[in-house]
Parts: C-alpha cells; structure tokens; sequence
C-alpha cells in the first residue's frame, strides 16, 4: 500500500492527550530490568584491564599467570579481536577503543580483559595481567592539540579537507567549511563588528545507568546480546562485523535505557563481552563501574570558537563568520562540522562562512550529546549576538526577531527553509511575562535562541490485532523519551480505538526488520510515521474482512472511529462493526489481521527553540542561582504534551548543570581527575528551578500530524542563554564554559582591575 507521509490537518482524539505512561508502574516499583538486570544461567563476570597512561606504547602484554587463577575462565587481548574491518577506517577505530592495539591512547583505553566465577576472581585476575608501557608525550587541550609542537597521536592522520594535499601528519583530522556569499564585503558594510572567542570544557551526558550487557556466544556461532543501547541493530551490525559472524546469527535485545542522551549510540564493552564469551564458552557479564563511565566511553567534545559578527546601525546583520575547534578524542570524528552547521542556522544572513576543525586528544573517544556539538556553537554565536545587540542599542529580542530566518530563508549550512518555528518562538519569548519580570540586585536576564536538524531514518513497524481487539505494536526504536505512550496514542488515533487497547513493545533484532539508531531526535518522528503506515494497512484488512462478513464491495465499506461502516442508503440495515468484532471473527475471515510497514523516513523538519534565564551571581564569591528558567519550543504536533514539555525541561536542566558546574579535570598527567558523581557535579534538584514550558505547533508538512522531532533542540539554548544572564549580573562577559564560581570571580576581578 503506498503511504503518504504529507502534512494532512485534522483534528485529534487521542494524540495530544496526556495518558499515564505505560513503562511508569514497573520503573517505580523496579520491576523494569535495566542492561544489569538481566542473568543468564552459568553466567560469568567479566572485567576490563585499563591503560594508567594518556598516551603511551603497548610493549607486551603477559595474561599467563591471570589465566592460571582458580575460576578464571577467560582472558583477551587485541589478539582475541583480531581486525576484520577490511579497511573500513570508522570500523578499525571502533575495534582499536574497543581492545587497544599498538598503544594506549588515553586514560582508561581497554588493554585486555578477563571472565570469571565472581568478581572478587576477576579483580584479581585484573591485578595479575603484566602490561609493558612505554610512556609517551601526550596532549587533553583542544588549541595546544593544534599547535606544531604538540605530540603527534597518529602518524597515520594527515588532515583532509585541505587545498593542498598536506605532506606531514597532523591531530587535525578534517577541515570543512559552510557558507555563502562574501563575508569581506559584508563587513566592510557593517557599522558595528563584534568579535570575540569562546571556550568551553568536555561533559559527560550524565546518563544515571552504566553501560551493561550480557553475552552468550554458543557453540555453533549463533550468540545473543541484552544490552542497554539507544540502536540495537546497529549494535548487531557492529558487534558482528568486529567479530567476524553473521549479523543473521546475533540476537539483540535493548533493555530499559536508565538514560542515554547519544552516550549509548556507541558500543564500548560489547564487543569485549561476546568476545569473553565465546572464549569461555559461557554467558558473560559485564557491567561498566562509574569510574570506567567516565574515563572509558563518550563524552562531549572540549571546543574553542572564534566569533565575529557585523550589523549596520538599524540592526540588520551583515556578516558573520566563526572558527570552531571541537576535540574528537583519538580518532576522527565530524563534531566540528556539526558545529559549523548548526553555528548560524537561526539567522537570515547574505554573507556568512564558518570553518570547522576535528582535533585529535589524549582524551576518550567523543560521543553525541543531545543535539552534538551544537550547544557549544549557539554559546558562542548568541553571546556574540547579545554582545553585538548591546553595542548597537537594541534589546536583544527584538535584534534577533529582525534578523530570524523564515520560510524561504538560504540556511547558513545550505539548505532553503520551508515552515520554521524560530520567529514564532521569538515572539512568544518576548510576549511571556516572564520578560517583563522585575530583576533585583546582582540579578541579570539572558536569552538565547538554538537550533536542530532533526533526523529520520529506517524504520520498521509491526502492528498485530488479537481476537479481543487488544492492538500490540511492536517497534524497533528504544524508547528513550516516552515513545511507547506516543505512539500507542498514534495507532489509537488511526484505529479510531482506546489508547488503553495498544500495548507498544520494543522488539528484538530477531523479531523485526531493522531500524536505524534513535537519535537525531527521529524516534517518536520516524516511528509515528512507520506506525501511521502499519495502522492504514491494518485498517486495509479491516475494511476487507468487514465487506467479507457483510458480503459487499470493499469499495463500498469506509472506516471511522473504530469501525467499519458501510456507506450509502443501500446499506442502511447493516450495523456498524466495530474493531473488536471484526477482529473477533478474524478466524473464519481469513486469520490474523495485521499492518505491517518498512520505509526510510525523510523531512524529519528543522527545530528551534528560544530559552530565558534569570540568574543571580554573588560578587564576592562567583556563586551562582537559577531563579527562573523558561522554554519556548516549536513541536510540529505534540502527540504526548506531558512528554514533550519533559523533553524541554530535560534538555534546559542539563544545559544548566553543562553551563555552570560540569566539566572534566585532566591532571598534567594527562589522567581524568574526577571521575565520579561526587567530583563531577551534575544539578539535583535543589540547584533548579521550576522549568517553565510553552509549546509551539508549526505543523512538519513532511509528517501526517505535523510531528517535529523535540528532543535535542532544548539543550542548544540553555549555554548561552545562561552566560549572557550571567553576563548581565556581573557585568562582564563570560567566555569559558562552565562559569564556575572561580571563574566567574577571576571575570569580575579582572573587569575591576584587580
């Protein structure tokens, strides 16, 4: 059946409304297993053998007096997972932070693993493996990464992107490059040019469950893996590939995610684990402590950013331009051109250019964080902005509205807009009343505007009927936002049924066709979509099976609100049937009625949010207080208003803990000094205020309902909304991320010349 995926307006009984979530009872009594909750019988426990070096030569590794230990039942290296990637760059970097090979290439790179009887043997079996180090120059700082003199991570990296064909290897990965126009001409046209640079320091997502898993490799090569992931058929993908199987022959199941925010988009021991696995010839366990958390798996990039931006003295912006310098850890990464395009995306510019470098580190392989890379960008262009504002003499809601883009615009990363949210979210900022609410002593207000793209994706959806008319919808995205009561309510809109009828299930790679990773905020967008599909189809076999039993064309038989119907005066003496009773008799019509849908989603349609904080700094100490915190954010269509205004506070919470507290501390060592809730500190509850939320609803034209992905663009915002309110209360403009009470009194002394 061919699907339309165009907007279409209608009005909604299900979608909008604010049911109890389903997943809710089991997580609050702990019921709902987590990645190290589940256990298999004869399971063993696996550990990981980690490098003390930031940078250093794997001489030789000795695991024989480990492999003599009472219990123990396995040990591996990088001999164990030896290199099947055929040349396939992204892969081999994969497998080497998986198990390092020739060298270590930061504080926490696995070097050797072991699986045995308990934990108390595989501990010590750790403490038994020989490693021979040589120790080598290292370097954790993003700019002295770019220097000449700075130790070389891989000499096998020479920068691409380049004009010239470089001759030397270099820590510079890539360079790209965004824009139109003639940034020289536009700033020769501006009145006012603001320019200034910015930093700010690496962060962990903050996910509360560590990575876990279970594998059981058996002996004819099929295996199984329970694991906690945002995608886990790309899990499959990768696992099977750096092992050498048949992606057909691993089973993936997702557990309950305990949080992800794009640090579980990558595998980190998995591999490791399978790979125990089939060595011991049992199923093996192994869970990541929080210590291996954050020195072992995925942070955010460390950045430093050039802003310049010019305006005449009516306020239109005539050029902009930035530099952005984002860290990848030790392999290549694309934060840097993420953050390029993602830099300017708010803005109606004639001349903009933004030029991104990847950077090797002595640090953990960088992963996504909640719309990667761009809050660091928005920091640094909406500083800027406020900056530039200020000097011209406009309040800067206004300078932002004059300068938006709109349906039409040339975005700065190349595309042409169609409907965008960012002038209808700027006037609803400025008419909240949290605008016009009065500051008092060292208070200041700051506002900020961010954007995503927003992604979609394949996706597979199944959607199967009972007898009872009870619908189970199984889908192949996590759930990691709420999407199993979203689209319970999308199918039960379609069906025209209760929302209490559909239970939404996340099924395993074995039992659907496959779906991309949920990130990019395509979950409820791409499944919504698939599930929209299945439902029509379904409603397809409805119909049919309806014109069975009333023995009538199935032309002649139409769907409305959980029933079929058949049309015209003709028919007058034929009762409605409903989806219970057609699904009741489903045995003499032919057998069990189902929908079922593949398909790539495309359009997932742009996002933009704009955020206000109110802050209050103490000039004698730095410290900080949030005192008022309000989102404005465009969703296409809301299907589960509860969840999204979530998502919006979500996104503004962590942005707030990003802003002021979080960051991770290298020694001269180049070791992670904390790493560790206690050390790191994320905001409790104590340290926010009530989150205040305001959706908007710009209808997606490439989506049946409208529906916008929601749950990355919160967090662009929230960085620089807070330095420019923090900017205000001080009086001077802060540039480094997080403003830390230290750092914001350095600011204040400087600014009073002391």
């Amino acid at each position: 059946m061919n699907f339309d995926p165009r907007y279409s307006g209608r009005n909604f009984t299900s979608v909008g409304t604010r049911p109890i979530r389903p997943d809710g009872v089991d997580k609050v009594t702990g019921r709902a297993r987590y990645g190290a909750d589940f256990n298999m019988a004869g399971q063993l426990v696996g550990r990981v053998l980690r490098s003390p070096h930031a940078h250093a030569t794997i001489r030789k590794i000795d695991t024989s007096k480990a492999e003599k230990l009472n219990g123990v039942k396995a040990v591996i290296t990088a001999a164990d997972l030896p290199d099947l990637t055929d040349g396939d760059a992204a892969m081999y970097d994969i497998l080497d932070n998986c198990m390092a090979r020739k060298k270590a290439l930061y504080d926490g790179h696995a070097v050797a693993a072991v699986a045995a009887v308990d934990a108390r043997t595989a501990r010590q079996a750790l403490k038994l493996i020989e490693v021979d180090y040589e120790v080598l120059p290292h370097v954790t700082d993003v700019d002295e990464a770019m220097k000449h003199t700075a130790p070389l991570l891989n000499d096998a990296i020479f920068t691409e992107g380049l004009e010239e064909k470089p001759v030397r290897p270099s820590n510079v990965t890539k360079r790209t490059q965004f824009g139109h126009g003639d940034v020289h001409e536009g700033f020769g046209q501006a009145d006012y040019v603001v320019e200034r640079s910015f930093k700010t320091e690496q962060t962990h997502q903050g996910y509360i469950e560590p990575h876990a898993c279970v594998a059981s490799v058996s002996a004819d090569g099929t295996a199984d893996l329970w694991v906690c992931t945002q995608g886990h058929f790309v899990y499959r993908q990768h696992c099977a590939q750096l092992l050498g199987m048949e992606a057909s022959k691993l089973r993936v199941t997702s557990s309950e995610i305990g949080g992800g925010f794009g640090g579980k988009t990558h595998v980190w021991a998995e591999p490791v684990a399978l790979a125990l696995s089939r060595k011991a010839g049992r199923p093996v366990k192994l869970v990541m402590t929080r210590d291996e958390v954050f020195r072992a798996s995925g942070p955010t990039s460390a950045t430093s950013i050039d802003v310049r931006i010019g305006a005449r003295k009516d306020g239109t912006i005539t050029a902009a331009e930035a530099t952005l310098r984002y860290s990848c850890g030790p392999y290549a990464g694309m934060w840097a051109e993420i953050g390029a395009m993602t830099a300017f995306a708010c803005y109606r510019l004639e001349n903009v250019r933004t030029v991104g470098y990847e950077v090797l580190v002595s640090r953990p392989k960088t992963a996504a964080y909640r719309a990667p890379s761009a809050p660091m960008a928005a920091f640094a262009v909406e500083s800027a902005v406020d900056e530039l504002a200020k000097e011209i003499g406009m309040d800067p809601v206004e300078f932002r509205i004059k300068n938006a883009a709109q349906e039409g615009t040339r975005s700065s990363y190349g595309p042409v807009y169609g409907p965008i949210g960012i002038g209808p979210t700027l006037e609803a900022a400025k008419n909240h009343p949290h605008m016009k609410a009065p500051l008092g002593k060292n208070q200041g207000r700051g506002m900020a505007c961010g954007f995503w793209f927003n992604f979609g994706g394949q996706t597979c959806t199944d959607l199967n009927i009972g007898m009872d008319g009870s619908v189970s919808l199984a889908v192949g995205t996590v759930d990691v936002g709420g999407s199993r009561a979203s689209l319970s309510l999308v199918a039960a809109e379609e069906l025209g049924i209760a929302y209490e009828q559909v239970k939404a299930v996340v099924a395993d790679t074995s039992s659907l066709g496959y779906n991309d990773m949920t990130d990019g905020s395509r979950g409820t967008f791409s499944s919504s979509m698939a599930t929209i599909s299945a439902a029509r189809n379904a409603i397809k076999i409805l119909r049919e099976r309806a014109a069975q039993m009333w023995d009538i064309p199935l032309d002649d038989v139409v769907w409305e609100k959980g029933h079929a119907i058949a049309k015209g005066e003709k028919y007058g003496n034929l009762a409605a049937l409903s989806l219970r009773e057609i699904a009741a008799a489903s045995g003499k019509t032919g057998g069990p009625i189902a929908g079922h849908s593949e398909l790539v989603a495309d359009g997932a349609g742009v996002s933009f949010a704009t955020h206000v904080c109110d802050i209050e700094v103490d000039p004698e100490t730095g410290a900080t207080r949030v005192l008022r915190y309000t989102v404005v954010q465009d969703a296409g269509k809301a299907v589960h208003p509860t969840y999204v205004e979530g998502q919006y506070q979500g996104g503004a919470a962590q942005g707030i803990g990003w802003a002021l507290n979080e960051e991770y501390i290298y020694g001269k060592d180049g070791r992670l000094q904390n790493p560790g809730f206690l050390d790191y500190r994320i905001p409790v509850c104590s340290d926010l205020p009530m989150i205040d939320t305001q959706i908007l609803e710009i209808p997606n034209p490439n989506h049946p309902y409208g529906v916008r992905g929601v749950g990355e663009t919160s967090i662009v915002p929230p960085l620089a909304a807070i330095a420019n309110a923090v900017s205000n209360a001080a009086g001077v403009r802060m540039t480094h991320i997080p403003m830390s009470p230290p750092r914001i009194l350095a600011a204040i002394e400087a600014e009073r010349g002391g």
